[in-house]
């Protein structure tokens, strides 16, 4: 039946055609996995918390996320047997060097990881699992539909887009952010199958879940202009906030990295740690969005308080600043040890919580300095939602239309604008690229708006390596190297020694003056002739890199070789910008 359809489809759809027609059904499908992890967070979480203490701390949060992240590690291990963290970072990672290809797993196995995760109290987010499972959802049904490789980067970017309008009910920003963080080009052909995929997945969660905002929120009072220096300020202490989240989330996960080979120790101190910041900050439980209400929602101290409740800081109001800010600073130890022990789930929501707290942070000290007009609480935890996500991610519009979208905050549209790109602005000064592009970007292995790099990064250097080489020995006679040399099509023949390692070139025009000396084919060997090389080329060295070689040299021939000097084979400048044209030419066919 499948097979009939597809070739169906191959008469009489075109891959656009089918791109769209594709992007209705993976709005649907995000739509409902968001739904389904969801709908099971909540369910663990009930069933785990319920008749917890408002008034005390629970020892039980030592125990629970400890639990969680074993359980995520065993089915990690024993079922799902690969890399499924850093949900977004893998989309982008499958877009630059993939071709857009996820493996089947992964339309399912970061719901139930992160769900055991999260439920059990995990500091991490929803969000970047499910981005995974739709663009896996979109990047699988482009495959037994035999799509090219661009339109199933275009139904990945559907799958992203459909998962944040299907978590979020936000379809701009969906679309927004699929072209600010995953996509390379925005093109009207692009668009199009995205906005089918968010609408749909926008409406299929109405469907599911009703009509109402994930965040109820009321406007304090309406925004003036008497207020722009303190919204200024906010964006350049949400830039900050914004560097200190990538940064110690770097180095956090670089320290678990460093115990990589010791999975068990990895889990005793990530648990440990997670859940001893649990128990003395409950706020830290899950994704956190129960305290994040709170400020939201909350018009007089005694609303604010209950960000207290479940901790050892319940009914000491006057340390409410300080809790707030010990929140902030440790929810990025949190998510990293989260993650570092062995569970799954994403950055995104902890940006959104970290953003909201440093917003009601700022304002509430602001106004206890009396530094300038009276700034509302509630409304500033919105801004710094936006300043910090618009900042971590370096998406600007995302962190406008997203927080607009599930807040109906759509009154404060011109603070936002202000806070999201001036923590942009300032993030941009420290950190070129959002921290899920980060590690692909200093593996040289990032997909980005700049069409050239693209380029170059979606060209493979094992199509244009020349592996049919002729060689030869450096005690080889100089007649026989004339010889081999009139034999061959190459006018350089690579010298290597018995184990195949590259010791140099013969280059047929730097011993035009011996070729016609006989007298001298018995005398003189090859190691004589042979000259050393402009530069050498490294097996799955970039091809940015590779460019830049050839561009500084000259050269019209590099060898490839591998981490032991061996000879892979030859790129030639000719056939290297052949490819390059071609790849142009695919990549900006509409």
């Amino acid at each position: 039946m499948l097979e009939k359809l597809i070739a169906w489809r191959q008469r009489n759809l075109t891959d656009k055609q089918t791109t769209q027609v594709l992007a209705f059904f993976v709005g649907i499908l995000a739509a409902v996995a968001a739904f389904l992890l969801h709908w099971i967070i909540h369910l663990i979480q009930q069933l785990l918390t319920k008749g917890f203490a408002t008034d005390a701390a629970n020892v039980l949060f030592l125990l629970f996320p400890v639990v969680g992240i074993w359980l995520t590690s065993l089915f990690i291990k024993y079922v799902v047997r690969d890399n499924i963290s850093h949900g977004i970072t893998r989309v982008l990672y499958a877009i630059s060097t993939n071709r857009s290809r996820l493996r089947r797993h992964n339309c399912w196995t970061s719901v139930v990881a992160s769900a055991i995760t999260i439920g059990f109290g995990g500091s991490v987010g929803a969000e970047a699992p499910i981005v995974l499972t739709g663009s896996a959802i979109g990047s699988n049904l482009g495959q037994i539909f035999k799509l090219d490789k661009r339109q199933l980067m275009l139904l990945v970017g559907c799958g992203a887009a459909a998962a944040v309008a299907g978590i979020y009910k936000a379809p701009i920003a969906g679309m927004v952010f699929t072209l600010e963080v995953l996509m390379i080009d925005m093109t009207m052909s692009s668009i199009v199958p995205i906005l089918i995929a968010t609408i749909t997945a926008n409406v299929t969660s109405y469907l599911l879940v009703g009509d109402k905002s994930m965040f109820s929120f009321t406007l304090d009072s309406a925004w003036s202009v008497e207020r722009i220096p303190a919204t200024v300020m906010l964006g350049v202490f949400g830039g900050f906030v914004s560097l200190y989240f990538m940064r110690g989330m770097t180095w956090c996960e670089g320290q678990f990295a460093r115990m990589r080979r010791h999975p068990y120790r990895k889990l005793i101190v990530g648990g440990l740690v997670l859940s001893t910041l649990i128990f003395f900050f409950p706020s830290l439980y899950g994704e956190g969005w129960d305290s994040l209400v709170i400020l939201l929602n909350g018009k007089t101290e005694s609303d604010w308080d209950h960000v207290l409740d479940g901790s050892l800081f319940y009914g000491h109001t006057d340390l409410l600043v300080l809790y707030v800010a010990m929140v902030l600073l440790t929810k990025i130890v949190a998510t990293s040890s989260t993650n570092g022990a062995g569970g799954c789930g994403g950055t995104f929501a902890p940006s959104l919580f970290v953003g909201g707290f440093a917003g009601f942070l700022f304002a509430r000290l602001w106004n206890m300095e009396q530094i300038g007009v009276y700034i509302p609480e509630k409304n500033f935890t919105l801004l710094g939602m936006a300043a910090v996500m618009a900042g971590v991610m370096h998406a600007p519009l995302t962190g406008i239309f997203l927080i607009a979208e599930i807040t109906g905050g759509y009154q404060l549209f011109v603070p936002l604008l202000i806070v999201s790109v001036v923590s942009v602005m300032v993030i941009s000064i420290f950190e070129p690229h959002s921290i899920y592009a980060m590690r692909l970007a200093r593996e040289g292995k990032l997909v980005t708006h700049h069409t050239d790099h693209s380029v170059l990064t979606l060209m493979s250097m094992d199509a244009i390596v020349e592996k049919d080489v002729v060689s030869v020995k450096p005690d080889m006679p100089l007649g026989r190297v004339v010889s081999v040399l009139s034999n061959s099509d190459s006018a350089f023949l690579p010298v290597l020694d018995q184990g195949g390692r590259l010791l140099g070139e013969i280059d047929l025009t730097k011993i035009r003056n011996i070729v016609f000396r006989p007298e001298l084919y018995q005398k003189m060997r090859a190691s004589q002739v042979m000259t050393p090389l402009p530069a050498i080329l490294y097996r799955n060295e970039p091809m940015t890199e590779v460019m830049r070689k050839f561009d500084t040299t000259n050269a019209s021939v590099l060898p490839v070789v591998d981490i032991n000097n061996v000879l892979q084979g030859y790129i030639t400048r000719t056939r290297l910008y052949r490819t390059y044209r071609k790849v142009v030419a695919d990549f900006s066919t509409e």
